[in-house]
């Protein structure tokens, strides 16, 4: 999906800060944010996924929200099309006439295990690309959620690593299956990417699954 959360390579988004020791969370209603999502997952009711309901923030929203804004407000659609909540129950915080006032509280390995689920597979599938093969990054332009970045897609590199066979995200996302498949670390040359105004020592790592991948 080209949307403005695909922000790597762009150019006026202002400069980076770097915060020394900073937290793992700014402000309570943050590591609340982060409970609650994990609580909604360990029910097995939720719909989707997350990232995909992040990429669906209108662009002006999406600037002008912190991270964790931006978190709750895709789990507040989640939550909703997932018929966990209802909207007026979000906007007044009371629960609807009839509905459960309880539930199950979680248990001590819900609450530590990955809401995703484990993302490595050990299929026997068949790699098509091997160390040192030089590939091209396709160049597609999805509407739907992607992990290639726009400034690789067409470019050229070189397979550093095999990392083993993972979930493919563009599919499992939006339920369509896991799809697994090999997933690398490909080494570009930061003038491939950028031009020639580039440092020329300079490289650039991504982790690119198979389907982002044709032989050079």
């Amino acid at each position: 999906m080209n949307g403005i959360h695909d922000m790597g390579g762009m150019h006026n988004m202002g400069p980076i800060p770097i915060e020394k020791n900073e937290p793992v969370f700014h402000a309570v209603w943050e590591a609340k944010t982060m409970a609650m999502w994990r609580a909604l997952n360990a029910t097995g009711r939720m719909r989707g996924h997350i990232r995909q309901a992040i990429e669906s923030i209108p662009a002006s929203e999406y600037m002008r929200m912190s991270y964790y804004e931006r978190f709750i407000t895709a789990l507040i659609e989640q939550a909703v099309a997932s018929n966990i909540v209802t909207r007026d129950e979000v906007a007044t915080g009371r629960p609807a006439p009839g509905s459960p006032h309880a539930v199950p509280g979680l248990t001590v390995a819900q609450a530590s295990s990955s809401p995703a689920g484990p993302a490595r597979k050990l299929p026997a599938v068949v790699a098509r690309f091997k160390a040192a093969q030089r590939v091209r990054a396709r160049n597609m332009h999805p509407t739907t959620h992607t992990r290639l970045p726009r400034y690789a897609r067409g470019r050229m590199g070189t397979i550093d690593r095999d990392l083993g066979v993972f979930v493919f995200p563009d599919t499992n996302v939006y339920g369509r299956g896991e799809k697994p498949q090999h997933l690398y670390t490909v080494r570009f040359s930061a003038r491939e990417l950028w031009g020639d105004q580039a440092v020329p020592q300079d490289v650039v790592f991504i982790d690119m699954w198979e389907d982002y991948l044709e032989p050079a």
